[in-house]
């Protein structure tokens, strides 16, 4: 009786499968080939020059922020860590 159950869950597992994909197979409709014109006709004439690029904005300066050591601006997050002030390799500080 347990093997009858196997099989039929085995049976289950593969067959439902196989069903799902050849009933997806046989409703898809096959395309049709692409239709080529039998004559392409060109523009004649010279082609349009292509439109002159926008210019780029200029360059401006901008003056840095003032630096303080006002912790309550700190809003650097490199402070949380493990308590290891080595940051990394070259750190002499």
């Amino acid at each position: 009786m347990v093997f009858t159950r196997r099989m039929a869950a085995l049976a289950a597992v593969v067959v439902i499968p196989l069903g799902i994909a050849a009933t997806s197979f046989a409703l898809t409709d096959s395309p049709e080939p692409p239709k080529v014109p039998a004559k392409v006709e060109l523009e004649s004439g010279s082609p349009t020059p292509a439109p002159t690029p926008t210019p780029t904005p200029s360059d401006e300066v901008v003056s840095r922020p003032p630096v303080t050591d006002d912790p309550a601006s700190d809003d650097d997050d490199d402070d949380r860590g493990t308590g290891n002030d080595d940051d990394g390799p070259g750190d002499d500080g």
